[in-house]
């Protein structure tokens, strides 16, 4: 847990409180919230979660112990799931400054409407913490209840930390406030009551949830619209409409599942030297706004998917089983997760094929299963170097071990060659007889270029500089920009027959 110097927190101006309290009277008791306050997450529902997805048909055992109540809950999930502690989505401004008040002299207390068994786990994590109040024996410690219990405890005062309209029971009978990113109408009635001494602001959770769709990752369905251009389709005005629909349904579709994927890996993601900072992983994004925007989007990118044929409907809704089943369990097959990704990728060519009606070559589709399979161990051999670089000998989430390194590196770069090969014979063979019968040179420029950028993303992973996904990586990295503007310019000719 990296620490935070307070000196170098900026307030807000003006007359509105700063970001972070001053220290505070050690002779008053520091209270801190639990989930959405010390940490940017809410532990009964990842728990919950954690606990269904190990087996969807325990949701009706979770109602059956909602139904008598919701503490009777807490303690039947804390009974059966715990969290890891060291990863969760600590929130390090909050955890400095109670820190440095309990060097000081102060107590500080956890008081949480979290299950006590979750409370204790986060406090022997800190360390620092003098005890915890939270919901246990059938009483949940929320909002007025923890209100009246901290009012007999604490009778010569104390200051609280809280971030939920049920704190303001709490922030009524404190004698110092601080409001750690709550929402605005919080802020405000908290405010009103005049003892706030701080306001943390909350980032903004449309910006994460923007942020956990990866619209960047709508890049690679820009294969849709393939079929569509080397059939000389792109003329017909039928099929560039039903081409663009099927690329917003994939998109769509696509960036529902990332959510799913993400509410599932939530404990590896943290784990991980850089997906960590996902907004689910990170707490940016409430689990339950995931859950919500996923359940939302996965419907409309299936009705837009209708709208475009029934053809497109069957081969998206195929992309949905099979990334599903990546995301739950292919991931975690060593050399079977990179074919499914190639998988995903020859399947956007297949949406696009299903959209316009084109006749595509089998060279097309089997250069795609190559082509992305090198790119998807690329993906790998990074993740795996980079644990191994970090002392670890097997990748969270992953079923690969830090000597599978040389493995990973001969199946991509096999991979890729044999892409090389196989563009090499489409020219050779279908391109010259189909569409671009009569003057094809132009499409020279696409094997070479392809052997140039594999070259690039091969050469950058060696050297542990490649991201973690290689077409993020390619849309930033200029030279591979200019590698696909000098295949792009060879189609165009190709295309206008120059």
């Amino acid at each position: 847990m990296t620490a935070v110097s307070l000196d170098q927190t900026t307030g807000v101006t003006g007359s509105s409180p700063p970001a972070v309290p001053p220290p505070g009277n050690v002779n008053v008791p520091l209270i801190l919230d639990l989930d959405g306050t010390l940490i940017r997450t809410d532990l009964l529902f990842e728990a919950t979660l954690s606990f269904l997805l190990g087996n969807p048909l325990r949701l009706f055992l979770v109602l059956a112990w909602l139904w008598k109540g919701i503490p009777n809950l807490k303690r039947r999930i804390a009974e059966r799931v715990s969290p890891n502690a060291e990863a969760l989505p600590w929130n390090e401004l909050v955890v400095d400054y109670a820190r440095r008040e309990k060097a000081r002299g102060r107590e500080v207390y956890i008081a949480s409407a979290a299950d006590a068994e979750f409370a204790r786990i986060a406090a022997l994590q800190l360390g620092f913490i003098s005890a915890v109040i939270a919901t246990e024996n059938g009483l949940n410690m929320k909002g007025e209840a923890k209100a009246r219990v901290l009012r007999q405890r604490f009778s010569q005062g104390f200051e609280y930390v809280g971030d939920a309209p049920a704190d303001l029971a709490v922030f009524a009978m404190s004698s110092r406030v601080w409001v750690v990113e709550a929402s605005a109408a919080v802020e405000r009635a908290a405010i009103a009551q005049g003892s706030v001494a701080a306001v943390l602001p909350r980032p903004s959770r449309l910006k994460a949830f923007v942020n956990a769709l990866r619209l960047h990752q709508w890049a690679k369905n820009v294969l849709v619209f393939v079929p569509l251009v080397l059939s000389g389709l792109w003329q017909s005005p039928e099929a560039v409409v039903a081409t663009v629909l099927a690329f917003v349904a994939l998109g769509i579709v696509a960036s529902a599942t990332y959510l799913v994927n993400d509410l599932w890996d939530i404990a590896s993601d943290r784990q991980h030297w850089s997906k960590k900072h996902r907004s689910i992983a990170s707490g940016r994004l409430p689990i339950l706004h995931a859950c919500a925007g996923a359940a939302l989007m996965l419907p409309v990118g299936l009705v837009m998917a209708a709208v475009s044929g029934l053809p497109v409907l069957a081969t998206v809704m195929l992309y949905l089983a099979l990334t599903l089943a990546y995301s739950f369990a292919l991931k975690r097959v060593p050399l079977l997760d990179g074919a499914a990704l190639a998988g995903l990728f020859t399947l956007r060519l297949a949406i696009g094929v299903a959209a316009c009606g084109a006749v595509l070559s089998s060279w097309l589709f089997l250069f795609s299963l190559f082509f992305f399979a090198s790119l998807s161990f690329a993906k790998r051999h990074t993740e795996v170097s980079r644990a191994f670089e970090q002392g670890k000998t097997h990748v969270s989430g992953r079923g690969y071990r830090s000597d599978d390194i040389p493995l990973l590196l001969a199946f991509g770069i096999a991979s890729g060659l044999c892409s090389v090969l196989i563009m090499v014979l489409y020219v050779m063979d279908d391109a010259s007889r189909a569409t671009f019968a009569g003057l094809h040179e132009g499409l020279w420029a696409m094997p070479g270029c392809l052997a140039l950028f594999l070259g690039r993303i091969w050469l950058v992973s060696q050297r542990g500089e490649l991201d973690d996904d290689p077409v993020l990586f390619a849309v930033r990295d200029p030279i591979s920009i200019w590698i696909g503007v000098l295949m792009s310019l060879g189609i165009l000719l190709a295309i206008m027959r120059f």
